[in-house]
């Protein structure tokens, strides 16, 4: 076996082959029945929740956020090596409900939550974050009816805002928790009632790679978690520090230093928030981190054309699958992802071609001026970085193309 590196990715072959999972991509695709696909790496799944463990002091959770990937699989294997899932609509919820996980591991953040899916939280014992005052009078409701009181958690909206974040969801008019300047009154009335108020996430924003920013905003948000706190009449017991951790994407973006996340939180959590919170449950909630690298998507070749002077490879997949890797995900300038011919490693990147999907709209475009080796018909196309917020963030119904299948390996 040998491994190379392709736009910042290292990449395992034999016989010319990318391995995935160990696995030879061409005969994967034979396993798998069809292109295009999702493939997870179970391996890598669990080193990545190993590394964390090893940086993360001993006494601070590690949850899931199953937004980032849905995939049953996936979470089913997640759930027996991290702390808590946190969903975000009540289909997330039933996935979380169907693992190992008992309901008191589970947490339902996100804003708009329907009354049904509050009384499923409710009927499960999941821990809801609150999003408004509607929503606490809602519970309030749901628990009285079905006799059972309710467990919640605040969520805060911060007054201040992470820069470096890919996604920007604190800080400032926000459709994401509370204001923190209205935390203290809504407090005392979730107190007055027959609710179970545990205490408080914050998240600020995702997909960040600068560890001093994020390292700044773990310790405002613990300052104003003690803020916060200071209006409970008894002391929290959840605290939720949000997350936000990013991964590479393009060519100029570097790893994440973990080291200096990890020195931040042994000090954060020895020197404020043990002495504080003695007995509490303190989480870092992350998804992309998790389980973003783990994955790739795989994409045939169905058609060559050359287009005055310039070369097109049609696959099979598309923006449909791949919303984000096309550029329509938020991307301000549209960069590549890692991206190579699976069955060419190692061969010499003499082409520059344009890697287009099989829907009726330019939009659908994977690769843009993507140097790679000479490509034929029937050649597999890999988009890395594809674990996350990839097939259940597309519009898959667009142009009624069929389904892609996932695989976790």
């Amino acid at each position: 076996m040998t491994t190379t590196i392709h736009g910042g990715v290292p990449l395992p072959a034999q016989d010319g082959e990318l391995l995935v999972g160990g696995i030879p991509v061409s005969r994967l695709a034979d396993r798998v029945g069809s292109t295009p696909f999702f493939a997870y790496d179970r391996a890598r799944l669990t080193a990545r929740v190993e590394a964390l463990r090893t940086a993360f002091p001993d006494d601070l959770e590690l949850s899931y956020a199953v937004k980032a990937n849905p995939m049953p699989a996936l979470v089913q294997h997640l759930s027996r090596i991290v702390d808590s899932l946190d969903v975000a609509s009540g289909a997330e919820m039933r996935l979380a409900m169907d693992t190992p996980m008992s309901g008191e591991a589970v947490s339902f953040a996100g804003p708009g939550k329907s009354v049904n899916e509050l009384s499923q939280a409710v009927a499960a014992g999941v821990l809801v974050e609150l999003e408004s005052q509607l929503e606490a009078e809602r519970i309030t409701a749901v628990g009285e009816q079905q006799g059972i009181r309710p467990v919640v958690a605040i969520r805060v909206n911060p007054d201040f805002e992470v820069k470096g974040s890919g996604m920007r969801m604190g800080g400032g008019p926000q459709q994401f928790g509370v204001d923190v300047e209205d935390v203290p009154a809504l407090v005392k009335e979730l107190e007055s009632r027959d609710l179970d108020l545990r205490g408080f996430h914050v998240f600020s924003g995702s997909q960040n790679l600068h560890a001093g920013i994020l390292a700044d905003a773990q310790v405002r948000t613990v300052d104003l978690v003690l803020r916060m706190a200071e209006h409970m009449t008894r002391q929290p017991t959840y605290l939720n520090l949000g997350g936000g951790f990013g991964i590479p994407y393009y060519d100029k973006d570097q790893p994440l230093d973990m080291s200096v996340i990890s020195e931040n939180l042994h000090r954060l959590m020895a020197e404020r928030v043990r002495p504080a919170f003695p007995d509490a449950r303190v989480m870092l909630e992350l998804g992309r981190y998790i389980v973003g690298e783990a994955g790739v998507y795989v994409t045939r070749v169905v058609d060559r054309k050359v287009s005055r002077g310039r070369t097109f490879l049609v696959v099979d997949g598309g923006m449909h699958h791949q919303m984000a890797a096309s550029g329509n995900f938020g991307q301000v300038i549209r960069r590549n992802y890692p991206i190579a011919v699976g069955n060419r490693i190692g061969q010499e990147p003499t082409e520059t071609v344009q890697v287009v999907g099989c829907l009726c709209t330019p939009l659908d475009l994977l690769g843009d001026k993507a140097n790679l080796p000479p490509s034929e018909v029937g050649d597999l196309v890999v988009l890395f970085q594809a674990g996350a917020y990839g097939l259940t963030a597309s519009p898959t119904a667009f142009l009624s193309h069929p389904a892609p299948l996932e695989v976790l390996i």
